[in-house]
């Protein structure tokens, strides 16, 4: 019961991981306007270490599997990743907040099973991709251009970039 007693510096080191954790992810989304921002992003990852932490608590020394806690956070996490995802006018959109809500639930999920560090390392990694790729994105036209959006000829392309051209 020590890992899940208010009373113990390690409970509060996990909360404190989780909300700094969830916190950084969600600041890079809010500061870029997407959905699932700070609150949004703390609150999963928050959410997800409580429910695996206590998964693991009330399995201990009975012989059930935690893994299954995992199991169940993971597909209630799948509908809630569903519901950012819309479809309009042929483009589908929010995708990639539904990945970050998958990655915050797998980040909360490390820290509720005692990986603090290894919680860490994932937050500070998906804000990389986050960042990089989009640094990427716009240092190079081509990756702009996804499944996503509708194909043009490369050669149409880049006339319709030219200065006038409309």
């Amino acid at each position: 019961m020590p890992l899940f007693d208010p009373y113990t510096p390690i409970f509060w080191q996990r909360i404190a991981v989780a909300l700094i954790c969830g916190g950084i992810i969600g600041l890079e989304r809010q500061l870029r306007g997407k959905p699932a921002g700070i609150r949004t992003s703390i609150l999963i990852c928050l959410g997800t270490e409580v429910f695996v932490a206590l998964g693991a608590l009330i399995t201990e020394g009975t012989g059930a599997d935690p893994s299954r806690v995992v199991g169940q956070v993971v597909t209630g996490i799948g509908f809630l990743g569903a519901g950012v995802i819309m479809a309009k006018e042929g483009l589908v959109q929010g995708v990639t907040s539904a990945a970050v809500i998958w990655m915050l639930a797998a980040i909360g999920s490390a820290i509720g099973l005692g990986y603090e560090h290894g919680g860490v390392v994932l937050a500070v990694l998906t804000v990389g991709v986050l960042t990089g790729v989009e640094l990427l994105e716009t240092s190079f036209f081509m990756l702009r251009e996804g499944v996503h959006t509708p194909h043009l000829p490369f050669r149409q392309r880049r006339e319709d970039e030219k200065p006038g051209h409309k």
